[in-house]
């Protein structure tokens, strides 16, 4: 989906962006709840930026996954995964009905992606953080040495930037000047163990990655104006690999999880599930992605 020049048009597309973005974190709740386990703070907060990313920025499509000239995306924080799976399936990479067999044993979709499970579409297996970026650079860095169009997209945690092996790869990033890479940041100053901001700050961190060589786009990460407007500033560089620090709401669009640590791995129970729900638009028994007799 491109947006046009009209206003009409550019209105009609980003509305399309925020039904995606309110069907993910739906479907995070359903997945979650669904199993008894999961991630659904950060999932929640990366809403937004994925219907942006799929639904707007990324040059992709189901039948192109063996194409090198199509994006790439590397989900370094990959406890988030809940989304980015919800997005898969609203893009018709796997099945709808599938989202039910979230974290099972022997799904493929595994509470962290695992590239022995979809090998075209995880592009590394994660869990351990601070891994992805090092991973991005060597897509990007290959990409250009092959002559290969399309860009290749890094999501990592606030948290996860407090890993020293990030600090590297950004500096990797530069030296080698990848301006076909961005890196997004979602920024809720949340953590396992609270606020990033006393566990090991990070601020100023704009400056700290303009000091390391890289365009900073610094964005409201719920706004799709701004999004939309970062994505193609970050497409525009042609000489540094481009950064969107997207400040987001850990539990966005639910009143009760919002901004609590408590939601970076809990599940919530049944009524609470339901409670989501229905802030999230749902009838309580209203059911979206269809479940399968076996998982019943």
């Amino acid at each position: 989906m491109n947006c046009d020049t009209t206003t009409q048009q550019i209105t009609l597309n980003y509305q399309e962006l925020k039904d995606m973005a309110l069907q993910i974190r739906r479907d995070t709740i359903r997945m979650i709840s669904f199993r008894g386990s999961g991630h659904p703070g950060g999932a929640l907060g990366i809403a937004d930026i994925l219907a942006a990313l799929y639904g707007y920025s990324m040059d992709h499509a189901p039948d192109r996954l063996n194409d090198p000239h199509r994006d790439r995306l590397v989900l370094s924080n990959g406890h988030i995964c809940a989304a980015w799976y919800s997005v898969l399936s609203l893009q018709g990479y796997i099945p709808r009905e599938e989202l039910s067999t979230h974290r099972a044993i022997n799904s493929r979709l595994q509470g962290h992606p695992a590239r022995d499970k979809l090998p075209l579409l995880v592009e590394t297996s994660s869990g351990p953080l601070g891994q992805g970026l090092s991973v991005a650079n060597g897509l990007a860095l290959a990409k250009r040495l092959d002559g290969h169009s399309g860009r290749v997209y890094c999501i990592v945690g606030d948290g996860e930037m407090q890993e020293g092996i990030i600090w590297e790869a950004l500096l990797t990033s530069s030296h080698f000047k990848l301006a076909n890479l961005t890196l997004i940041v979602a920024f809720n100053n949340l953590q396992i163990d609270g606020e990033v901001a006393k566990i090991k700050n990070l601020e100023p961190l704009a400056e700290k990655l303009s000091s390391f060589g890289w365009k900073v786009i610094d964005i409201n990460g719920h706004d799709f104006d701004q999004i939309v407007q970062a994505f193609e500033a970050a497409k525009g560089e042609k000489n540094q690999p481009a950064v969107i620090i997207a400040r987001t709401i850990m539990g966005k669009g639910i009143p009760f999880m919002e901004n609590d640590p408590k939601w970076h791995g809990a599940c919530p129970s049944p009524e609470e599930a339901k409670k989501a729900l229905e802030y999230l638009g749902y009838a309580s028994n209203y059911s979206d992605f269809p479940v399968p007799e076996e998982a019943e």
